[in-house]
């Protein structure tokens, strides 16, 4: 039986409650939830929502390095965003880093994102 393995890394966002950025089990990375922060300030991005969501994509992708799984391991995307009107926008830049390979994925819109963000997103990755 593969052993769970708890993943971090100073390329993105530390933690800013009581989870790990990632856990690998076997062959299977969970990325855990990314928001707008620049990793070496913990700054939030709040100049537009497709900043924000280039910053997210740039945490989870280091996190994904980090394990060593790229955009094209990920299976499974979940998308929470603040306001669905914004669902054209994160879509675009979403799409810049899923062009081949895409995952299965949802989008939904929530109340209240942790510090107020407009969207974050969690990644499920597979490797053979």
């Amino acid at each position: 039986m593969a052993e769970k393995q708890i993943l971090n890394t100073e390329k993105a966002p530390a933690a800013i409650g009581p989870y790990n950025q990632a856990v690998k089990a076997g062959k299977t990375l969970y990325v855990s939830g990314q928001i707008p922060l620049i990793p070496e300030s913990m700054e939030l991005i709040t100049s537009g929502v497709a900043d924000e969501t280039h910053q997210v994509l740039k945490n989870v992708d280091a996190i994904l390095k980090n394990a060593g799984y790229g955009f094209n391991d990920v299976v499974k995307a979940s998308i929470f965003i603040s306001d669905m009107g914004d669902f054209a926008t994160i879509n675009e830049v979403y799409a810049q880093y899923f062009s081949d390979n895409q995952p299965a994925r949802e989008c939904v819109a929530v109340k209240t994102l942790p510090k107020n963000v407009n969207v974050e997103i969690s990644v499920i990755a597979w490797k053979d």
